[in-house]
């Protein structure tokens, strides 16, 4: 029996295009498997000859699930070309609405995107494995997803004026104050989220039980962890220390964001728009390292807040180790963190300060270079800027939390292949978990996609039975 290849296109329930291939070799095993991310769009070039005092609400618009994170890691991108300390109650405030941002992200990954494989299985009928077949299931759960996420746009919006794309964090802090009348409505939000997430947390501990299988093979294999932590080593998401953990949980590495090239190299490949970070000290392809949740979890010692903390060890004991590899894992982790964002919302504007007139510093650009790192749903989100005497951008690198992932998603797709894909007859439900390892690291590829090289046209003549006379390409 010839080679053949098994084409997922595209995949399904994630945010972006992509397809992934598995090759099977004559026996019919699993040979390769790979994610190809098909879009393109290229911010990188597009900012390029922009006043830098643009990025922020410029590098907003490559997302509409993520935005602030851009928002925030633009900013602090250009607060570092001014070379300003910005005051005290703007970082805050963009915290709180970073920390928004990541509830109603984790939300919609947890309750619209993934939870239908969990209530109702891996092998269910595909035209009801969706939100509206939890609707019909387990319409409390929905409910609360639905909830869940309204509470973080809320919050968003209350703070930044809109839901998506927002322009309120600006370079040198925020362009208007917070009020008390939206702080208190902000703060009223809190124990209704926190309340969702309790029953959440309960509810997918039981449902998990189900799933040992998938745990163990869906990228399950050791790997170096990649995060933001505070001097203390707590959980952090805007600010802090960059931490790298390896396969035995020790610290190879705690820098200063700003010197990530030191730590990470890109490679390309021909196969796929979306970069591939590597750990550079074990160079390309063996430096694999993960992000996100899951990966902050394991080089934080602690979230810093009672109930996160509490539903960490927890979650921790039950995995039996500590870092934890496998990528199922990444579910549990989004509803420890959506707790440990609540909590910090409610602690930051508890704080009296949180209502200060002062909110932004004001400079011309003082640096020709700026680099701004902060914490994503998806993980470490990285803007590097050069400007030009004009404070015009001449030069921009994005690495998104995407990326980062990239070799770990792969070499996880090819893992759950092995162990799922079998015989000369495929179900649906053994592909359906190879799409659904993809869903455990929650990708974002409208806005990670920046590979170098040309946009190949294609151009295709073909006859009226679907025969190819012909090919062009440019």
């Amino acid at each position: 029996m010839p080679e053949r290849k098994i084409t997922i296109n595209p995949v399904t329930r994630i945010e972006g295009h992509a397809k992934i291939t598995i090759t099977l070799d004559s026996e019919g095993a699993v040979e390769n498997a790979r994610i190809h991310v098909t879009q393109f769009r290229g911010f990188e070039k597009l900012c390029e000859g922009r006043p830098f005092t643009e990025m922020p609400s410029l590098m907003a618009r490559i997302c509409g699930i993520c935005p602030v994170s851009h928002l925030v890691a633009g900013a602090k991108a250009c607060d570092a070309l001014m070379a300003v300390r910005i005051p005290d109650a703007a970082a805050d405030l963009r915290r709180v609405l970073h920390l928004a941002q990541l509830v109603q992200s984790h939300a919609l990954s947890f309750f619209h995107l993934s939870s239908p494989d969990f209530l109702l299985g891996m092998d269910a009928d595909p035209s009801k494995r969706n939100i509206f077949g939890i609707l019909k299931e387990r319409p409390e759960l929905a409910r609360d997803g639905i909830r869940l996420r309204q509470i973080g746009q809320q919050m968003i919006e209350m703070l930044a004026g809109e839901r998506i794309h927002p322009s309120w964090v600006v370079a040198g802090g925020v362009s208007k104050p917070l009020d008390m009348a939206t702080r208190d409505a902000i703060l009223k939000m809190v124990p209704e989220g926190l309340a969702i997430a309790d029953r959440a947390i309960a509810w997918f501990r039981g449902i998990s039980e189900k799933y040992h299988e998938e745990a163990r093979f869906f990228a399950n294999f050791p790997s170096f962890h990649m995060g933001l932590v505070s001097k203390d080593g707590t959980l952090e998401h805007y600010d802090g220390l960059l931490r790298i953990i390896n396969p035995n949980g020790k610290t190879v590495a705690e820098a200063d964001p700003s010197t990530y090239a030191d730590l990470i190299g890109e490679a390309v490949e021909p196969d796929s728009y979306l970069k591939t970070p590597y750990y550079r000290p074990l160079g390309y392809p063996e430096g694999v390292y993960r992000v996100g949740p899951l990966a902050r979890l394991n080089v934080a010692e602690k979230c810093g807040t009672p109930k996160a903390d509490r539903a960490l060890e927890d979650f921790r004991l039950r995995a039996g180790s500590v870092p934890i590899h496998a990528s199922f894992s990444y579910h549990g982790a989004r509803l420890i963190e959506i707790i440990n964002g609540l909590e910090v919302i409610e602690r930051i504007l508890d704080s009296p300060d949180i209502t200060s007139r002062q909110v932004r510093a004001f400079a011309k650009p003082n640096s020709p270079e700026g680099i701004g790192v902060a914490e994503a749903p998806r993980g470490t989100l990285i803007h590097h800027y050069l400007i030009d005497d004009d404070g015009l951008i001449r030069w921009a690198n994005l690495i998104i939390a995407t990326g980062h992932n990239n070799a770990a998603m792969n070499r996880g797709i090819l893992q759950a292949a092995h162990r799922f894909v079998k015989g000369s007859k495929i179900s649906e439900g053994a592909l359906n978990r190879v799409e659904a390892v993809i869903r455990a690291f929650d990708p974002c590829l409208s806005c990670s996609t920046h590979a170098l090289g040309e946009m190949p046209l294609v151009v295709h003549l073909v006859d009226a039975t679907g025969r190819v006379l012909d090919e062009k390409r440019r």
